[in-house]
């Protein structure tokens, strides 16, 4: 009988002891998510509205070799790839010697098509939202064109890291870019988000178990969906 109270008392102030351990750990403040210090850019379709831009582009370097305009699925398929991808994807279904193509490609400048391009217009706004506390960087599979988009628009001055299809062996939706980016900040993939708008663009966040921002594009699978850039600073990203 006395061992039977012994073991009786025992079980009881164990079990008082979890009880005082379960109010105890209901007390304390929630976990607090990793803090945001970088925001990673995609371009086309997102900074800026390129598609008319990236349509004259190709379409002049088809009208050359005497083929007609893009159709819609190309339109799509250049607005998201590299421009060898690009390229060609376009000339598919033609026979013309690629090292032709290549000839007249590198001897278009994109400077002349920058004009059909359209910057969001609070692009701005949200850049300085973000200055000086949380980095920027750009992740896009525009190739040397980039840093004159960024100067002919007054932004170069905005973003800390570019990484473009030429700065890599393997432009997206592989994830090199994205690890030259971090290992450039000396971040973790929790410290950061990708602004994207396209399925290239949530692969290449996959990839690496990235939050992604859906830029005007419901349909995609993400961690937020917008339609501004303004309405990304009423997200529950920034912390208190």
């Amino acid at each position: 009988m006395l061992l039977k109270n012994i073991c009786a008392r025992r079980i009881r102030r164990f079990r008082e002891n979890v009880g005082l351990l379960a109010a105890h750990i209901c007390d304390l403040p929630p976990q607090t998510m990793t803090e945001l210090k970088l925001v990673i850019f995609d371009c086309d379709g997102v900074m800026f509205d390129s598609l008319e831009a990236n349509r004259a582009y190709y379409n002049t370097i088809l009208q050359h070799f005497k083929h007609p305009p893009m159709d819609d699925d190309e339109l799509r398929f250049v607005h998201v790839s590299h421009v060898e991808d690009s390229v060609r994807h376009i000339f598919r279904r033609y026979n013309d010697a690629w090292r032709e193509i290549e000839k007249y490609r590198a001897s278009q400048p994109y400077t002349p098509f920058l004009k059909y391009m359209r910057l969001e217009a609070d692009l701005p706004e949200f850049l300085n939202f973000l200055m000086p506390d949380i980095a920027r960087a750009i992740s896009t599979n525009r190739a040397n064109t980039m840093s004159s988009i960024l100067e002919m628009f007054d932004l170069a001055k905005y973003f800390d890291k570019v990484v473009t299809s030429v700065d890599v062996k393997n432009p997206k939706p592989h994830p090199e870019a994205l690890h030259k980016i971090m290992a450039h900040f000396r971040l973790t993939v929790p410290e950061c988000i990708y602004i994207g708008d396209s399925q290239v663009d949530a692969e290449h966040t996959a990839a690496v178990n990235m939050r992604l921002i859906a830029f005007k594009n419901q349909e995609l699978t993400a961690d937020y969906h917008v339609n501004s850039f303004t309405e990304i600073t009423k997200l529950p990203i920034w912390g208190a």
